[in-house]
């Protein structure tokens, strides 16, 4: 059966998914695939938020599943369209891609060719529904998934550290500082050594990034600071051990230093003749590793994700359905 792509698209963007609300886009899903004829499992991940897992009835337990995620960030913004693109939160990232995946799934059924399809919980905050798939028993080899790459295949995906930084002092009038212990001189400098430390850098997969996301801290303008804490990620291009050791060394004994979460670098599969691009953004694969050999490709683009004006390109979710179409015929192992 023919998917109208944009169509379905707008429709996934209308109802709004933000992380730990995917309950009604994954019954719409479920709804839709069952009215194509794919049998359907809601993996219950936490109350109302559950994956959803459709195979078709000829094959159920395929090679090859297709996979991204349902739930968007916020805030909710409602699809609209021109002539060549659609807007709308999750509209590349990745609602898009979830229409454009089933579209190339009923392609290849049409062929006698038979994939899974999985659409994931909480991937934008913690990754909670492809670690409950983890689980699972499958007989997957080869998983195909889906964020905006600009439809190249991604040769690798950087990692993500999480790192808390709290720093304690001791309250004094500020008049008289040298009768209190500032917490934010001590976060200050602990952040100009971190932000001078030389980080590493793979001349394929480019260089180990940090960001200082949020600071806070103190009690008033008059009152020397008895607490500071700031919140930092570090993006990954290889092993963490050497990073953590170094981040724990420089910041000494100028704060505690927290590791509080890591996704790790991955490389992936590639294929001769097609665009490649690294992805410096975190994904579901290191959690879906029960899944098999991954590999990393989507319409739109990654800058325009997470944004007010987010979209794809009308042309690059039809051009995803035949790159689909053609990776899971070049990888799918040969009939007996």
């Amino acid at each position: 059966m023919n998917v109208d792509i944009v169509s379905l698209t707008r429709q996934l963007v209308d109802l709004e998914s933000i992380s730990g609300n995917e309950g009604p886009v994954g019954h719409f899903l479920a709804h839709e695939l069952r009215r194509l004829g794919y049998n359907v499992q809601r993996m219950v991940a936490e109350g109302e938020r559950a994956n959803v897992y459709a195979t078709a009835p000829q094959q159920p337990s395929p090679a090859i599943v297709f996979s991204t995620h349902i739930d968007v960030v916020p805030p909710f913004i409602p699809s609209s369209e021109d002539d060549q693109r659609i807007y709308g939160r999750g509209s590349c990232d990745a609602k898009g891609i979830i229409a454009a995946q089933i579209a190339a799934a009923e392609r290849l059924r049409g062929e006698g060719i038979y994939v899974g399809l999985l659409f994931l919980v909480g991937e934008e905050r913690d990754s909670v529904g492809a670690k409950f798939a983890n689980q699972q028993a499958n007989a997957c080899k080869f998983l195909i998934n889906g964020e905006p790459t600009e439809n190249k295949v991604a040769i690798a995906s950087k990692g993500a550290l999480r790192v808390e930084l709290t720093a304690s002092g001791r309250m004094a009038h500020s008049a008289y500082p040298e009768l209190g212990e500032s917490a934010i001189d001590k976060l200050v400098e602990a952040l100009h050594r971190l932000l001078a430390m030389n980080l590493p850098s793979d001349p394929e997969v480019g260089p180990c990034t940090m960001n200082i996301g949020t600071i806070e801290g103190g009690r008033a303008p008059n009152v020397i600071s008895d607490k500071a804490r700031a919140l930092l990620l570090y993006r990954l291009i290889g092993p963490s051990e050497n990073l953590r050791r170094e981040i724990t060394q420089t910041v000494g004994d100028l704060a505690k230093v927290e590791f509080t979460l890591e996704i790790p670098f991955v490389r992936l599969r590639t294929f001769e003749n097609l665009p490649t691009m690294v992805a410096a953004f975190t994904t579901d694969i290191p959690a879906l590793s029960n899944w098999g050999q991954p590999l990393l490709v989507g319409p739109g683009s990654i800058h325009v994700a997470h944004t007010e004006g987010e979209y794809v390109e009308k042309k690059q979710l039809h051009e995803a359905v035949e790159l689909y179409c053609a990776l899971a015929k070049e990888i799918l192992p040969p009939r007996s």
